[in-house]
């Protein structure tokens, strides 16, 4: 990340729309470690070229530096003409990596090897040979619901020989938007009206589902002694229990609870509801009812208006 005293020097100095492509006057060159070993030891053959009149030596390394400044002009060229075409990731749950896609492509027939993508602490590798467009992964950490502002995104390369870094940068004005974290362990769905042939397993339900294995937390009463018994196992009845095909999420049924416990149990009743293949209905303070629906596009809009809710 570019440090913020060096921000004011360096293009671009906002975000900026894409497609954007890498011009001249943006791209930067220094040397490498290894660059600046070799410019000395051509620094030293040329002073012992000169101090002894050895004229193959000074042929040599006026020929070596020669290979060093068209390293520095093919680095440069690297970069030149590169284009930055989308920046695109699918939502999250705040605290799963995110996966951010960046498209590049070139405008012209000269391959670009060794590319370096970098965001923060994400840094991914590509290169433009057979094909005129690349995709290339960053993987990025997410710590909170909401709006996720991208920082300036480096592309560079130490192309062809190593001596020299050329690189670049890239703000997209792409903000990508991070789901709000389900509630670990939320009761089940509060009941809902409609179909009343609709069923789902419950624990104080009416008729006997099935038999599964026994886990932690399930309460003794519900343990089918007898088959535990024949299978030297536990256990557990499991039974159906007729339930309403529609739901209804509203943020003024969990009053008790505080903001962000709200958004983290509704985020995870959506997903239940899906799950399910119930319609649901959601209802938050400042926003439009959604539902009541089911599907993709239903599930993104209330999981998006979960995570847009004010903090605090």
């Amino acid at each position: 990340m570019l440090p913020a005293s060096g921000r004011h020097y360096t293009r671009p100095r906002r975000p900026e729309g894409l497609p954007r492509r890498l011009e001249r006057r943006r791209i930067y060159v220094l040397p490498t470690r290894f660059g600046l070993f070799v410019t000395l030891l051509l620094l030293v053959m040329l002073l012992g070229a000169l101090n002894y009149n050895n004229n193959p030596a000074l042929l040599l390394a006026l020929l070596l530096t020669t290979v060093a400044i068209a390293s520095t002009f093919s680095a440069h060229l690297q970069l030149s003409g590169l284009q930055v075409d989308s920046v695109s990731a699918d939502p999250v749950v705040a605290g799963a990596p995110m996966r951010l896609r960046v498209s590049l492509s070139r405008a012209d027939a000269r391959p670009r090897r060794g590319l370096q993508l970098a965001l923060g602490d994400a840094v991914a590798f590509g290169h433009l040979v057979d094909a005129d467009q690349v995709e290339v992964d960053l993987a990025l950490p997410t710590h909170q619901r909401g709006w996720l502002d991208l920082d300036r995104i480096r592309i560079s390369t130490t192309q062809p020989l190593g001596l020299v870094r050329a690189w670049s940068w890239v703000w997209p004005d792409t903000p990508l938007l991070v789901y709000a974290t389900p509630e670990a362990h939320a009761p089940a769905l509060p009941e809902g009206g409609g179909d009343p042939l609709h069923t789902r397993v419950h624990a104080s339900g009416d008729e006997l589902h099935q038999l599964r294995p026994y886990r932690a937390g399930d309460p003794p009463r519900s343990i089918a002694w007898k088959h535990s018994a024949r299978r030297d196992s536990l256990l557990v009845r499991e039974y159906e229990k007729p339930v309403g095909v529609d739901v209804l999420l509203d943020w003024r049924q969990l009053a008790p609870l505080p903001g962000e416990a709200r958004i983290a149990r509704l985020a995870r009743w959506v997903d239940l509801a899906e799950r399910e293949g119930r319609r649901y209905t959601l209802q938050l303070p400042g926003n439009p009812v959604l539902g009541p629906s089911q599907g993709d596009s239903h599930h993104h809009l209330c999981q998006r208006a979960l995570a847009l809710m004010p903090h605090g």
